[in-house]
């Protein structure tokens, strides 16, 4: 049996191309899933908060949310949901996205433009929805009591000097048609 060098070596390529294939297709197989899924996966985002009683009347007293370590988020534009981080502070309720230093991160994270674009969003919770609207916090004496808040409960440092670098933004979880002035504070 005569198996020359290139014959080995074409062989060998098409094997590592095929194990290099087969995951790439798996990860789009399931990203694709989950766009069309009740809610995201554990890395993906996914699609429309479809299930559980949507909760309307008087404000729910959020104090619950200390015990929740992530929670659903989805922007009605696009209608896309993610799982993120939650606090609650004086009552409201506060999400974050990290680190959005740079332009790599802009690109990659583009639902905090959209939602500061539209903050028209719904959140689940143990099951149940909430419509939401999100308004971006840049400045004042709340960045700093919300950043001790998530340093508090999620063990990661948050300064209010990323806020003002743009490198952590926070929004508020207001509720629909709340009186909100001047959009991002």
């Amino acid at each position: 049996m005569n198996i020359d060098l290139e014959t080995i070596v074409s062989r060998v390529l098409l094997v590592i191309g095929v194990l290099i294939l087969i995951p790439v297709f798996a990860l789009g197989a399931l990203a694709i899933s989950a766009r069309a899924s009740d809610g995201p996966s554990v890395i993906f985002s996914g699609g429309p908060l479809v299930a559980g009683e949507l909760v309307t009347g008087p404000e729910p007293d959020w104090s619950f949310v200390r015990d929740v370590r992530v929670f659903e988020l989805q922007l009605l534009d696009p209608p896309r949901s993610r799982t993120l981080w939650i606090v609650e502070h004086e009552g409201k309720l506060y999400l974050n996205s990290n680190y959005m230093g740079g332009l790599r991160e802009r690109l990659w994270k583009k639902w905090p433009a959209q939602a500061e674009r539209d903050g028209r969003a719904i959140m689940r919770i143990d099951g149940k929805r909430y419509e939401r609207t999100l308004v971006r916090i840049k400045t004042g004496p709340i960045v700093e009591s919300i950043t001790a808040e998530f340093t508090r409960k999620y063990g990661v440092e948050m300064t209010p000097a990323e806020v003002e670098a743009e490198e952590l933004w926070l929004f508020e979880m207001a509720p629909p048609g709340a009186n909100i002035t001047g959009g991002a504070r």
